[in-house]
Parts: structure tokens; C-alpha cells; sequence
């Protein structure tokens, strides 16, 4: 039986790699340390706080010879400013810097809410700085509540471009948002019943929620209009081209009546009538539940875990008014999250899902303690060339995650496309950027295209020496295991140990590698030093790009 009963002991290493891999976009040998002697609970609550951001804002670097700058804040008209497919990619370097750089799940739960009420930054959104008080609205609801978020989207700026409610009048309505907040954003479909009967919702409910949004304008000036609760500039409402008439809603909500209003104030109330009626009902719970569950645990579940798990869940979330934290808290405290207790074994949880591209990109530079171009003080090197042309425009393309701008507004397919899901990440089309990576990091050059500088590298002798004790790391059989278990969800066996350990010792015997070792901690000599380096460049390079390694 899947219990959501709370996991009683310390987490140990085995579920400390599990709870912070799922967690977070910060997987430390340091932090492992420190969850592995906590419980589920203590390792919870340390990570869902609300901490500042590491780096303010984001900076654009160009033109060179006067740099924009810290543009979103400047005060300008965005359209002040060009390049703005440029900057919007420096606000994804910016939320990456910090997600990278706190042991939060507040990140985790902010890229959680992008896959949900998804924009994507490059196909519809409008100015940079509409994309960037977007994330911002999203990381501040991400530990707070998903029902409110869905009332504050309505009117983001970036939502209301990309989904082109701004153009949504009461004599030319538009019902793009209306269709995408029931069938993405919210409830979703359901099973389809009959013509224009989805279950969940109806066309006729879809025509009627347009009106609802009906006036609601993007705002060019971030300073016309600000949320007195989240401090972003958001949209306006031009009471004259809203739909005052009332709004009858279908059996699926009861034939529900919002009552028309000609004022602001009443037309926000229709917005409230809405949005309660949508989340009154309890498929809407139960959607954002199954979301959570995909997101944080599995792809794929039977109908006990619907009994046992979602729907008890979903409960929590509406006995909480679709409070986030809350739910997830208790999923990631349970019992069924560490795999307790199903009396499955060939069902797990840990090691059951394939790292998407983000986290697989963000696991390596926080393992290896990756060290790149400060944005504090080396901005160029930083955004332009190592995010931009590197991360950006070149890694996450090849491992087919445009970030932050998934191709449709139903977002990445893994998280929403049966029957594969996660597995999505991993194909013939994907393999390249997932492999070479880590090669690319190694050698000090974008091994993908166009084999560029990328201004960062690991030192594999370094990573070793910090991380692994010396007299340690000098048998290749006790390295090659004590590297598996910092990088793979689970234990490797004998067989496995001895391939790995053929890249240490190649056609020779163990005293290779532990001559060589012991002759290099002897000296420290460059010499020496290469030819211990040589082979941890191939050992961490086979680890990584392991099947192992692409689990969580």
C-alpha cells in the first residue's frame, strides 16, 4: 500500500541523494552530508524557505561600449532597449544563477509553476522585461498559492501577449487565454463525452470564460500599474471594452451565473467569481496533484496510487485554499516518496525518472563544483559568452530544451506526453547535448558546435583531492564505488565497479592507478598531475554519461 504517512528516521545517503535531487537544482557532496543525518521532516523544512536571490537582477553587457546594463530596473520604456531575444535570455541565466546557488525548493517549485502556466520567452511574450516580472511572478507564488497565481497571471503583462487575451474584446473576443487556462492552466479536459464536452468544462464554457478576461490590455509602461501584493508591474483593465453582460456557465459548473459588472472593481469581482468557481471544483485539485506527482515522484501510476496518494492530496491542497506547500511537504515527507512499504520492488520511485536536461546541466556544475565567469564582476564572460552562446544557445538546443520556451503552450513534452513522458529527454535527437557536456566542461571547449572557449572547465585532480579522501581515492575499486555513490541514485555492483575501473588502470593492474596516485601526491608535480588527470577525464566522463547518471 502507497502510505503519505510521514518516513520516521534519518534520511541516510540513499534517501538524501533522492530527496535533493528532486528537490532542488543543488546537489552537493556537503549538502548530502547534511541531509543524510537529518529526517525527512528537518530536510523539508530547511529547504522551503523563501531565500534572496544570490544575484539581484539581470544584466545586460551590450553593446560594449555602453552597456544596457541593469535595464529591468532602469525606469526606461522597454522600448528603450533592442536586443531584446538577447536579454530575455540573460533573465534565464539570471534565475539559473540563483537556482543553482541556493539549496531551495523554492526554484524547484518556480520551474514546476513554468511547466503549468507556461509562456514560452522567445514566442510571444513581448518585451524582455515583461518576460522577467513573469519568473518573478512565479517565484513568488512558488511556495505560496496556486490559486491566487491563477487570478495575478490573468493580467502579466507576458501572459497577456503570448496567449493574446490583450487583443480580447467584448465585440471581437478572443478565447486563446480562456481555451489555455481550462485546458492547461487549471481543470484540463477530462475525458471528452460528446461534441464540445470535455468532461471537466464545455465549449460553451470556454466562450464564456473569454468574457470574463474580456478588456484586459497588456500595460507598455511598468510603472503605469503595480500589484500591491507582489510589487510587479502587471496589465490594466479598459473597462469599456469588457463584456458587461452575464456569464452562464454549463452543467460542468453547474450552470453557474456570474453576474455581469460595468466598474472596475466589479469587473475584478467577475475575475474572483471565476477563478473560485474553476477552483471549487475538485478535478482541479486532483490535476494540479497528478502535475506535483509527475513532477516530483513518477510519470506513470495506477490507480492505487490515485487512491492512496493523489487523491488525499488533493484534499490537503483544498483544505489548505490550494496553498502549494502544504501538498508538497507532505509528499516529500511520505513514506511512498522514499519507497516504503508498496512490497513492490520492481516498482521504485528513486532512480525512476530521467533528468531533464536542466537538472542533469545543474547536478554537474553543483557536484563538480563547477567554477565560471562571475555576472558580479565579469558580466561579458558570463552572459554573453559562457549562458548565452554556450548554455543557452548551444547545450540546451542540443539536448532538446529550449529553456524557457517550450514550443507550445501545452509546454515540454515530457511532462504532459503519453505514453513516454520523461523519457522524452532521452533519445537519438537529444543524446549529443546530453553526452557531451560533461566533455565540453572537461576539456575547456563547447565540444557540441562550435567548439568554441566556454570560459569554465573541471579539475577532475582538484574534484578528487576536495571531495574523496586521499588514501581513498588511491585504490581504484574503493574510488571507482565512493564516486557511484555521490553520483547515481543507487549502488553499483561488482561487474559494474570493475568496467568503470578500466578507465583508471586501462590494460594494467590496480598498483597502475595506485602508483601513479601516490606518485602525484607525492610531488604535485604538472607532470604527474597529467597523467593522474588523463585518466579521472575518462573515468568522470564514462560516470557521467552512464545510464546511472541519467536517473534520479
Amino acid at each position: 500500500m502507497a502510505s503519505i504517512n510521514p518516513l520516521n528516521g534519518k534520511l541516510g545517503l540513499r534517501k538524501a541523494k533522492h530527496l535533493l535531487r528532486r528537490a532542488t537544482f543543488n546537489y552537493t557532496k556537503e549538502q548530502l552530508d547534511i541531509f543524510a543525518n537529518m529526517t525527512a521532516t528537518e530536510a523539508v523544512n530547511s529547504i522551503a524557505t523563501n531565500p534572496t536571490n544570490v544575484l539581484s537582477e539581470p544584466y545586460d553587457p551590450l553593446p560594449t561600449d555602453a552597456p544596457d546594463g541593469f535595464w529591468t530596473s532602469s525606469g526606461q520604456h522597454p522600448n528603450t532597449f533592442s536586443g531584446s531575444g538577447r536579454k530575455r535570455s540573460h533573465v534565464t541565466a539570471w534565475w539559473w544563477y540563483n537556482a543553482i546557488n541556493q539549496v531551495s525548493l523554492k526554484h524547484k517549485l518556480s520551474f514546476f509553476l513554468h511547466t503549468s502556466f507556461t509562456v514560452a520567452k522567445d514566442l510571444g511574450v513581448g518585451y524582455s522585461e515583461f518576460f522577467y516580472d513573469h519568473i518573478r511572478l512565479l517565484d513568488f507564488y512558488a511556495l505560496g498559492n496556486i490559486k491566487t497565481l491563477a487570478k495575478k497571471i490573468t493580467l502579466d503583462n507576458a501572459m497577456l501577449d503570448y496567449l493574446d487575451n490583450t487583443q480580447n474584446n467584448k465585440n471581437n473576443p478572443n478565447e486563446n487565454y480562456a481555451r489555455e487556462y481550462l485546458e492547461l492552466f487549471t481543470i484540463l479536459k477530462g475525458e471528452q463525452i460528446g461534441e464540445g464536452n470535455y468532461t471537466n468544462y464545455t465549449e460553451i464554457d470556454i466562450q464564456q470564460a473569454a468574457k470574463v478576461f474580456s478588456g484586459f490590455k497588456k500595460q507598455y509602461d511598468r510603472n503605469g500599474n503595480i500589484d500591491a501584493d507582489t510589487n510587479l508591474p502587471t496589465g490594466y483593465l479598459n473597462i469599456y471594452q469588457h463584456d458587461t453582460n452575464n456569464k452562464t456557465f454549463s452543467s460542468a459548473f453547474g450552470n453557474k451565473v456570474i453576474t455581469g459588472r460595468n466598474t472596475t472593481t466589479g469587473i475584478f469581482e467577475e475575475l474572483d467569481d471565476f477563478v473560485d468557481m474553476v477552483f471549487n471544483q475538485p478535478e482541479t485539485a486532483k490535476a494540479y496533484c497528478r502535475k506535483l506527482y509527475r513532477y516530483f515522484v513518477k510519470s506513470k501510476w495506477d490507480a492505487t496510487i490515485e487512491t492512496d496518494v493523489i487523491e488525499p492530496l488533493a484534499e490537503l491542497l483544498i483544505d489548505n485554499n490550494y496553498e502549494i506547500l502544504p501538498v508538497v511537504k507532505k509528499l516529500l515527507t511520505s513514506e511512498h516518496f522514499y519507497d516504503i512499504g508498496d512490497g513492490n520492488e520492481t516498482d521504485n520511485i528513486i532512480g525512476a525518472l530521467i533528468k531533464s536536461p536542466l537538472q542533469l546541466l545543474s547536478e554537474i556544475f553543483s557536484i563538480f563544483s563547477v567554477s565560471f565567469p562571475d555576472p558580479k564582476t565579469e558580466p561579458s564572460l558570463f552572459y554573453k559568452n559562457f549562458f548565452f552562446w554556450f548554455i543557452h544557445g548551444t547545450y540546451f538546443k542540443a539536448a532538446g530544451m529550449e529553456f524557457y520556451n517550450p514550443d507550445s503552450v501545452a509546454g515540454y513534452p515530457p511532462y504532459y506526453q503519453e505514453p513516454n513522458f520523461d523519457q522524452i529527454w532521452f533519445s537519438s535527437n537529444t543524446i549529443i547535448g546530453r553526452y557531451k557536456i560533461i566533455e565540453s566542461l572537461i576539456i575547456g571547449r563547447n565540444t557540441i558546435n562550435p567548439n568554441a572557449k566556454i570560459y569554465t572547465s573541471i579539475d577532475t585532480v582538484a574534484f578528487i583531492e576536495d571531495k574523496i579522501a586521499i588514501d581513498i581515492a588511491k585504490d581504484p575499486n574503493t574510488l571507482v564505488v565512493q564516486l557511484a555513490e555521490l553520483l547515481y541514485p543507487e549502488s553499483i555492483d561488482t561487474d559494474r565497479a570493475n568496467y568503470f575501473k578500466q578507465f583508471l588502470i586501462e590494460d594494467s593492474n590496480d598498483y597502475y592507478w595506485s602508483g601513479a596516485w601516490q606518485k602525484y601526491i607525492n610531488t604535485h608535480s604538472e607532470d604527474d598531475k597529467l597523467t593522474v588527470k588523463t585518466r579521472l577525464d575518462a573515468l568522470i566522463i564514462a560516470m557521467v554519461n552512464a545510464a546511472e547518471f541519467q536517473l534520479m
